[in-house]
């Protein structure tokens, strides 16, 4: 008999969500958005975490570090003789201009020596066409796939570079990837740019030969055995390598490769943590106001099967199983949807991040994860419906629900109210005798919008973010660098050039920072007192002069060192003769990009003991001699770095760009898909609430177009005062999102700002799904049967 009645409930069940499909999918749709972001964006970081780790071994990417001026190749069994150390690598890393026919800007490049005919032990290269580097040919060379990739080029093509002063012609012999260069970062430069900045393998003896480096290094790289105390192999590396110029050795975390890599993975971490509970979040808020309507519509056939003897558990099981059918739907269609766009999500990292290979086997954890939290979520927000669904009394429940009280509206609401028409009078007592119902569903039409908010909202950061960087900070057109720093003539050589109409000395110096026991390693810069092309930029304050004295720090600078202004700071350069001097603060600004420290380019000197010299330089030039002036800047031997602001600007937005849209359009997917999902179960809840009402109203005389506007008009009005309410909460949303730890690193952070087009897009989203619901339910609203509307259950 028990089984009986069970499968009788499971029929009507199934009779209930194919009657109720449409409401249903909506549902359901909003519930896979979620779930779909949960999946792809933890399959996503947990592929990318596999791959580069797998990478990493499998290649031999080295565990620490070294730069120096140069040391003795013969120092390498004292290195080999600390203790952890497990294997380690000796070479050459010089930086180049290179010349490629047909492209008009010096390009830059990095040279690094490798063994001839054979890899070398640490930080293999992955050969992805032709071979390696022969031994009687010096001027061979192997390129990144990157920058091969973004020219052309291929074995057997020629590329020329100054190397130590010297005009070479190279021909490329196989392209590579390297695990130490996966992100290939030029100086000046905000994110990596595949077409001007390359990586050239050449053979060790070749090198050594150009540089007049035989019997030497100035670059290394080592493992340490598992287990080792890594802060110690530094510390005595350290020891060893200063009296040759080091600058300090570092760990991977430390590789800018590889600390780059690191930070993408942590954004991926934090947007997995936040965006799909967001959604999941709006999605237990719209099933739970849905779910509770929809019970309320069916309060007769709560009392019917009352009366036939069902428990308060069964029926309360009979609608817990209803939302656990929905969320099934939302979390089958968001697994599906989430491992596809998980792959493809994944397949765009590893293509920006030229990972020669991809691990991805999604793990189970991601998909049971998305699962309970899903159907938790649901049941959670319905609790307290199906409860009150279960606990209703036969008698009761076969008995309409009580009407809610009349109120006087007092005299001048109703002065208004006699104002409107019928169909309007209606509009407003159906929004006033349910204030809680009208709220809630004003709170989901926020939500759309706030989500809306949140996906369009990073276009705004990038465009603040170039803003200040490009037109405020850096109002040169060219900067110029140099292979060591050079007296002041310099400048006036530069002057000389074709097209230079200005220009103005800068000097960068690797320097640690220490305060108590806070320490930042990054650079000291110098710039002239009245500079105005490297500008001091503050975002809130806007040009802050330089000071005579006393260093300028970015406030995330003075955050990690807790440091303000007026204290003192222990500064510890790493170069030349490496002196350790305490300096004062004495300004702190607010910047999006970087944690800097800027003083007068004398007063540098000046602490390293230097007369006056310059290291880069600053240019404004006439563009219709950029040509000319970059042409000649490729034959200057003395010249190592060559950055044009357009073209940086050019990447930024392109790179950006591509990444940005795809990340934009999946939320804007989802966020109008929300949107639809809780304009139409509004919409749909509120007919089948009123369908008796409209149609008695059409038998009255009210036409299809008055129905449809009573039913409509209720919506529309909630939406417009929901569309304020909206954009607030999209502002508070995105700071949380902003502020969350992984999108707030030391290259950058995002500013909290929001253009007005942003809420205006948002806004006419939900405009456009709220249009597209309407349309759905004057259909609904047409097809109308007023005969059996109007029948009588009894």
């Amino acid at each position: 008999m028990v089984a009986r009645r069970v499968r009788a409930l499971d029929r009507k069940l199934l009779r209930d969500l194919w009657r109720l499909k449409g409401q249903v999918l909506s549902i359901a749709f909003v519930i896979a958005s979620g779930v779909a972001l949960l999946v792809m964006s933890l399959s996503t970081h947990e592929a990318l975490r596999i791959t580069t780790d797998a990478y990493y071994e499998r290649y031999r990417f080295g565990d620490v570090f070294a730069t120096v001026k140069r040391a003795p190749r013969h120092m390498e069994a004292q290195l080999r003789a600390i203790s952890g150390v497990q294997s380690i690598q000796l070479r050459i890393s010089k930086q180049a201009i290179l010349d490629l026919e047909g492209f008009t800007e010096p390009l830059m490049g990095r040279l690094v020596s490798i063994p001839e005919g054979e890899q070398p032990m640490l930080n293999r290269l992955v050969l992805r066409s032709g071979r390696l580097v022969a031994a009687d040919n010096p001027d061979e060379v192997v390129i990144n796939e990157a920058f091969a990739v973004a020219h052309g080029l291929i074995p057997g093509d020629m590329i020329e570079a100054i190397i130590n002063g010297n005009k070479r012609r190279l021909r490329i012999v196989g392209t590579a990837q390297s695990p130490e260069f996966i992100y290939v970062m030029s100086p000046f430069a905000l994110i990596p740019d595949k077409k001007r900045y390359g990586i050239l393998w050449m053979g060790q003896s070749a090198l050594e030969a150009a540089f007049d480096y035989q019997g030497a290094f100035n670059d290394l790289a080592l493992t340490v055995v598992r287990g080792a105390d890594t802060r110690r192999i530094i510390e005595a590396l350290d020891i060893l390598l200063a009296p040759y110029g080091s600058i300090g050795a570092s760990d991977r975390s430390d590789h800018p490769s590889a600390w780059f890599v690191e930070n993408e993975l942590e954004q991926n971490k934090a947007s997995a943590r936040i965006l799909p509970t967001i959604f999941l979040l709006v999605a237990a808020f719209l099933t739970n106001t849905v779910l509770s309507r929809l019970i309320a519509t069916e309060r007769s056939e709560i009392g019917l099967m009352k009366a036939f003897g069902y428990s308060n558990r069964e029926v309360g099981w009979h609608y817990a199983k209803f939302v656990v059918a929905v969320a099934l739907t939302g979390i089958f269609a968001g697994w599906v949807l989430g491992a596809i766009l998980g792959q493809i999500s994944t397949n765009g990292y590893a293509r920006n991040l030229n990972l020669p290979l991809l691990i991805y086997q999604p793990s189970p954890m991601a998909f049971v994860l998305g699962a309970f939290v899903s159907v938790a979520v649901a049941l959670a927000a319905t609790s307290r419906a199906v409860s009150k669904a279960a606990s209703l009394a036969p008698i009761v429940a076969m008995n309409p629900p009580e009407p809610p009280s009349f109120r006087n509206n007092g005299v001048l609401l109703g002065k208004v109210m006699s104002w409107l028409d019928e169909p309007t009078r209606i509009i407003v007592r159906q929004i006033s005798r349910w204030p809680v119902r009208s709220l809630v569903t004003i709170m989901g039409f926020a939500g759309a919008v706030a989500m809306m908010v949140l996906s369009l909202y990073f276009t705004d950061a990038v465009d603040e973010i170039l803003r200040t960087h490009f037109d405020e900070l850096q109002r040169e057109d060219l900067a110029i660098g140099f292979n060591e720093p050079k007296s002041s003539v310099v400048l006036q050589e530069v002057l000389h050039l074709p097209g230079v109409v200005s220009a103005e000395p800068m000097r960068i110096v690797p320097a640690d920072f220490v305060s108590g026991h806070r320490r930042h390693r990054g650079s000291l810069q110098g710039v002239i007192r009245d500079s105005k092309l490297t500008q001091i930029y503050d975002v809130q304050r806007g040009q802050i002069p330089v000071p005579p004295n006393g260093l300028v720090l970015t406030s995330r600078l003075a955050e990690k060192l807790e440091l303000r202004v007026g204290d003192e700071v222990e500064v510890r350069v790493l170069e030349g003769r490496r002196p350790v001097v305490m300096a004062k603060v004495a300004e702190v600004y607010d910047s999006y990009v970087g944690m800097l420290a800027y003083q007068n380019i004398d007063a540098l000197n000046g602490l390293l003991k230097d007369r006056p010299v310059t290291q880069y330089v600053n240019a404004k030039i006439d563009e219709s001699q950029q040509v000319e002036l970059l042409k000649q800047l490729k034959n200057l031997p003395a010249v190592s770095t060559v950055a044009v602001k357009s073209v940086a600007v050019s990447n930024f937005n392109q790179t950006v760009a591509d990444t940005m849209m795809i990340f934009v359009g999946f939320f804007s997917v989802f966020s109008f898909a929300l949107g639809f999902g809780v304009t139409y179960n509004a919409q749909r809840i509120s007919l089948s609430e009123r369908g008796r009402e409209l149609a008695t109203l059409r038998v009255l005389g009210f036409s299809r177009r008055d129905a449809l506007y009573i039913l409509l008009g209720e919506t529309t009005i909630l939406v417009c005062v929901a569309l304020p309410v909206g954009c607030l909460l999209g502002w508070m949303v995105t700071a949380v999102f902003v502020n969350a730890g992984g999108f707030q690193t030391e290259l950058m952070r995002l500013p909290l700002l929001i253009a007005p087009s942003t809420f205006g897009t948002a806004v006419a989203v939900l405009l456009g799904a709220s249009v597209a619901s309407g349309i759905a339910m004057r259909r609904l609203v047409h097809k109308l049967d007023l005969i059996s509307v109007l029948k009588t259950r009894e």
